[in-house]
């Protein structure tokens, strides 16, 4: 990882006003800082910097976006909020545009008599939830943490965990359509689509024509407008946190909590990234936080108890060595969510748990999206996950041979003050979510800035470069993808980090490739992503 700063080299660039003509020359910028930002993401700095930053306004705008690029002999890097660490959207090589998707964020269609949503590519998961709880919906999946800025067509990308997932899986599982931009500019429409083509209600029409562009990160095609499904918003919720003394006991707690199906989500830490969370600004002085809370009771009283409870308890009630679990429940009746309720706290108790305070439980649910200050460490070390999706039946061996790795080479992360922790959710009735995070003494990029809030950022150390201990993490990073690997463990963002076409049989890659060839057949769309050929990103 090189975190020095970039000079963009003497390369020929593209004519900007060919792309001012079609987007407006507010919104075709070549000036440094900018496309500085776009050629890093949170993990670390491209192999390149981008030579324009284009952004579109509209379906039609893509494609002539498109069209152009590949006219020019340049690749396309479309983009989100960036929130990928996994060079998911970091240019292979300096012939890169890339595609800001900020603008297209309308909500294009809201259909109760269908039970569907179509919204831009930019739209934010905060804005789309917003929409729909005017009129009483509800998404399945309904984000991820960071869904304050990050987008739906970034989460139908990469993919998410979290809000609803415990239900309804990951944020593909929630899509009905899509329309999709090739490299040269032709629209790709899938699912079901109604008498006048553009009105998508039903996803498996013959083959899963959509499923091909979820999860991908861009390098098959760019999304343009995504259809969802909706559900009616639940009118009864729960909450509860439990602590366990081992992070098996928690893994086989939770693998049972999924296979029940009660939960809507879950979360937990283990030791590592409860200290973690206890250096952080306390929740008692967190008025936002507490105003959220008393909002989302039914009463003002109920409010203002839960609030009171958070703000005399802080995060104190969890015991430094537990691994804490919160969950969520949700129904349509009171009784159907208590009966969901027993049930997930009759497994916890089976398996060795104790019921703490849910302050955490009813924080993350009352304010689901905060602000995104977790970028970076407590006093602002350099933050960077990775993750496995792994099966129920296999989650305690891999936590317990990735624990192996950290107690083996603990030496040398003392020695470069390299912290570790772990985050754990479910996925539906069948998977978990292992989730080591990194923190080390490293400052903070621009892309940190454009992101964290700055009266958080002002409280922050910011710190010279690492290398020494940026490497290390790169190794243990790898070491553990490794672990993930031999299990056969899933992943959101692929990007460039995990393996995936090269861990598909012969004929699979076949299929890949043939549909590459089909959308993008000069390789433009994000080059190097998926294991795709690139011209020398560094993963």
């Amino acid at each position: 990882m090189q975190q020095a700063a970039q000079h963009p080299p003497t390369v020929e660039t593209p004519d900007l006003t060919v792309f001012a003509r079609i987007v407006g020359d507010a919104h075709a910028r070549d000036d440094e800082a900018i496309r500085a930002l776009h050629s890093e993401d949170v993990w670390q700095p491209g192999p390149a910097i981008v030579a324009l930053v284009v952004s579109p306004g509209s379906t039609d705008e893509v494609a002539a976006v498109a069209k152009a690029a590949d006219a020019a002999g340049y690749s396309i890097a479309p983009r989100g909020a960036g929130m990928s660490y996994t060079g998911g959207y970091v240019p292979a090589h300096h012939r890169t545009i890339s595609l800001d998707m900020s603008r297209m964020n309308r909500i294009l269609r809201l259909s109760r008599d269908d039970m569907t949503i179509t919204v831009e590519a930019g739209a934010t998961w905060t804005a789309v939830n917003d929409a729909l709880a005017t009129q009483g919906l509800r998404l399945p999946f309904w984000g991820p943490m960071s869904g304050l800025s990050s987008t739906i067509g970034g989460g139908i990308s990469q993919l998410n965990a979290m809000f609803g997932a415990g239900h309804y899986g990951t944020s593909s599982e929630s899509v009905v359509a899509l329309k999709i931009v090739t490299a040269d500019g032709k629209i790709v429409r899938t699912g079901a689509r109604g008498p006048n083509g553009d009105t998508p209600h039903y996803r498996h029409f013959g083959p899963d024509l959509t499923g091909l562009f979820c999860g991908d990160c861009g390098t098959l095609g760019i999304k343009a407008e995504i259809t969802l499904r909706l559900i009616t918003a639940p009118k009864f919720e729960d909450t509860a946190s439990f602590s366990f003394p081992s992070g098996e006991a928690l893994l086989k707690a939770m693998a049972e909590i999924a296979r029940s199906g009660v939960a809507a989500e879950t979360c937990a830490f283990d030791p590592g990234l409860t200290v973690v969370r206890m250096k952080r600004a306390s929740l008692a002085g967190d008025i936002r936080t507490l105003g959220k809370v008393v909002a989302k009771e039914k009463s003002l009283g109920k409010g203002l108890l839960a609030a009171a409870k958070i703000a005399m308890g802080g995060r104190n009630f969890i015991a430094p060595t537990d691994y804490p679990f919160h969950f969520a429940c949700e129904g349509r009746s009171k009784a159907a969510v208590d009966a969901d309720m027993a049930e997930a706290r009759r497994i916890c108790l089976s398996f060795g748990g104790a019921e703490i305070e849910n302050t955490i439980a009813k924080v993350i649910r009352a304010m689901p999206f905060p602000p995104l200050n977790s970028m970076l460490g407590p006093t602002g070390e350099a933050w960077v996950p990775c993750h496995g999706v792994t099966s129920l039946s296999t989650a305690p061996e891999i936590f317990a041979e990735i624990q192996a790795v950290f107690a083996r080479r603990r030496a040398e992360m003392d020695a470069a003050e390299i912290h570790v922790g772990f985050l754990f959710t479910t996925m539906a009735t069948n998977a978990i979510v292992i989730e080591p995070v990194f923190f080390w003494p490293q400052g903070w990029r621009k892309i940190h800035e454009s992101a964290v809030e700055p009266s958080h950022l002002a409280r922050l150390t910011q710190r010279p470069l690492h290398p020494e201990a940026t490497a290390l993490v790169t190794a243990l990073r790898k070491e553990l993808i490794g672990i993930f690997a031999r299990y056969g463990s899933g992943h959101f963002q692929i990007g460039r980090t995990y393996p995936y076409r090269e861990s598909r049989d012969a004929v699979s890659q076949a299929l890949l490739d043939a549909v590459k060839r089909v959308t993008d057949p000069d390789g433009l769309l994000n080059p190097g992503v998926l294991g795709f050929p690139d011209a020398g990103a560094d993963a």
